[in-house]
């Protein structure tokens, strides 16, 4: 007994170490299946989400002294580009730079005060989606520090005028305070003048 006892010291450990890595291993195999299995189940669902958070970029109404326009989410104002045709944008390059695309991974959504039947997408020459709203291309203006500016609004810029979008889709040219801009831009002549693609 005292040999078995002596001699068995060594094995028993040998193999309760052998055991326990192997039970180590198939624990750690196991969990980094379920592990890897249940990660991308929580990415897809992310993702989707993500992607519908992304996708759901919205497109609001606020109200000012000007009248009602269009905003972002955030309450940040976009603009219409009245060198753009329906649906497509002649904005790119140092006008992109000033006046930045409202990208979208998906379908805009409609918040307060918009027809969300009217809200769209173009896709850019570099394959980006851009925000349109009745056909009209919609921009953030670089000069503007966040929500509740609008200093965008009436200036000429890269060969024609910019406006506010109101929520029935047309220029906002009434009530016009001119407040300087920047990247090629300068104060509307006439804001009474712009309104319109002509569609």
């Amino acid at each position: 007994m005292g040999s078995s006892r002596l001699a068995g010291v060594p094995v028993p450990v040998r193999l309760g170490a052998a055991v326990a890595v192997a039970l180590l291993a198939a624990a750690c195999g196991s969990s980094a299946t379920s592990s890897t299995s249940s990660p991308s189940t929580g990415n897809a669902a992310n993702a989707g989400s993500s992607s519908s958070s992304a996708s759901g970029v919205m497109i609001k109404t606020a109200n000012s002294s000007r009248g009602a326009f269009l905003t972002d989410g955030s309450g940040r104002a976009v603009y219409d580009f009245l060198a753009d045709s329906k649906n497509k944008s002649a904005c790119s390059g140092a006008c992109a730079s000033a006046w930045p695309p409202v990208i979208v991974t998906g379908q805009p959504t409609a918040g307060s005060g918009v027809t969300a039947s009217g809200l769209s997408t173009l896709t850019r020459s570099d394959g980006t989606k851009q925000a349109t709203y009745m056909g009209r291309p919609l921009y953030y203006f670089a000069g503007d520090t966040g929500p509740g500016t609008d200093k965008g609004q009436g200036l000429n810029g890269f060969g024609h005028l910019w406006w506010l979008v109101t929520p029935a889709g047309a220029s906002l040219t009434g009530n016009v305070t001119v407040s300087g801009g920047s990247g090629g831009t300068a104060p509307a002549s006439s804001p009474s003048s712009g309104g319109g693609y002509g569609y």
